[in-house]
């Protein structure tokens, strides 16, 4: 883990510096996807108040005017993310004494409109993962995401050396820190020797070039000097191949279809990571395609 440098309750802590120091306690491994998408949103703000600015003198009414105008347009899900970095900044910020309330009072979460449509079909995922124009490492990696229902995070921050191929599992950091375990099908299996090649270190998955910048030791191959693959790589990837969709509909996908299929609420939270029934709630609801199975079992023109 990167080293905090703690700076001295003062009476001016710029907003430049404090929001380094925040993001430097988001400097491990389990914590860098966070890093990385709170960055943004805490840089846009030393951008429109001005990085030299006292982070003590930012008002409540004066940053949300300015959250408002800046993610007001955007979906939901973005105007959530920025909130929740800028608030687990703000928070922070209390807790050295730099700031005496959270500037952020005045904002609220927004709820994202559900879309029920999220889940691909059986036929297509199956035809996705065996289509013969997709490379070894691509195809691995849709049909881990996919049998183990992980997060493509979880999956991506995986090493080499983490996989128990005899008993076709790894352990994973969930989302929030928590250590679990992931478990493969027999399509992954067949897969996995072949990517590795009996590589014992490094990350699992691997760009086709070498490492361009200097990158944490932990996310270049020792062997061969190529780098972890990023996420959003591995996304832009998945959306060129399926026309749109996103690796998350692979994750969505296999937990509506095991829901679809009898898995139990406790295995589905187990395979999921989900803390919550509710957070998994939005999973398991069936898929078009099951309700036209449904609708197609109980139409009484078919059982004439």
């Amino acid at each position: 883990m990167g080293t905090v440098h703690a700076l001295a309750a003062r009476d001016c802590v710029t907003l430049d510096d404090a929001i380094a120091a925040y993001l430097a306690t988001l400097a491990g491994r389990e914590s860098a996807g966070t890093r990385r998408v709170y960055a943004g949103p805490l840089r846009a703000l030393a951008a429109g108040f001005g990085a030299g600015t006292d982070v003590a003198a930012i008002g409540e009414l004066e940053l949300a005017g300015w959250f408002t105008a800046r993610w007001g347009p955007k979906a939901p899900s973005t105007w959530n993310v920025a909130l929740d970095a800028l608030r687990s900044a703000s928070s922070y910020w209390q807790d050295q004494g730099w700031i005496t309330s959270d500037p952020a009072i005045r904002l609220r979460r927004r709820r994202r409109a559900p879309d029920r449509s999220r889940a691909l079909c059986r036929a297509n995922v199956e035809a996705l993962l065996t289509r013969p124009d997709i490379s070894l490492r691509e195809r691995t990696l849709w049909r881990l995401l996919y049998e183990t229902a992980a997060r493509s995070a979880e999956v991506l921050a995986l090493d080499a050396g983490d996989l128990d191929l005899p008993n076709r599992r790894a352990k994973v950091r969930r989302k929030g820190g928590a250590i679990d375990v992931i478990v493969w099908q027999t399509g992954t299996a067949r897969l996995l020797p072949r990517l590795i090649r009996g590589r014992k270190a490094g990350p699992l998955f691997l760009t086709d070039r070498r490492a361009r910048v200097e990158l944490p030791p932990g996310d270049i191959d020792p062997a061969s000097g190529r780098a972890r693959l990023s996420y959003r790589q591995a996304a832009q990837l998945f959306s060129q191949a399926t026309g749109g969709a996103t690796l998350h509909q692979l994750r969505h996908s296999a937990l509506t279809h095991d829901a679809e299929d009898g898995a139990s609420t406790p295995m589905l939270l187990a395979k999921s990571g989900h803390t919550s029934v509710a957070s998994l709630s939005r999973y398991a609801r069936p898929s078009a395609e099951s309700l036209a199975r449904w609708q197609a079992s109980r139409d009484p023109a078919r059982r004439r």
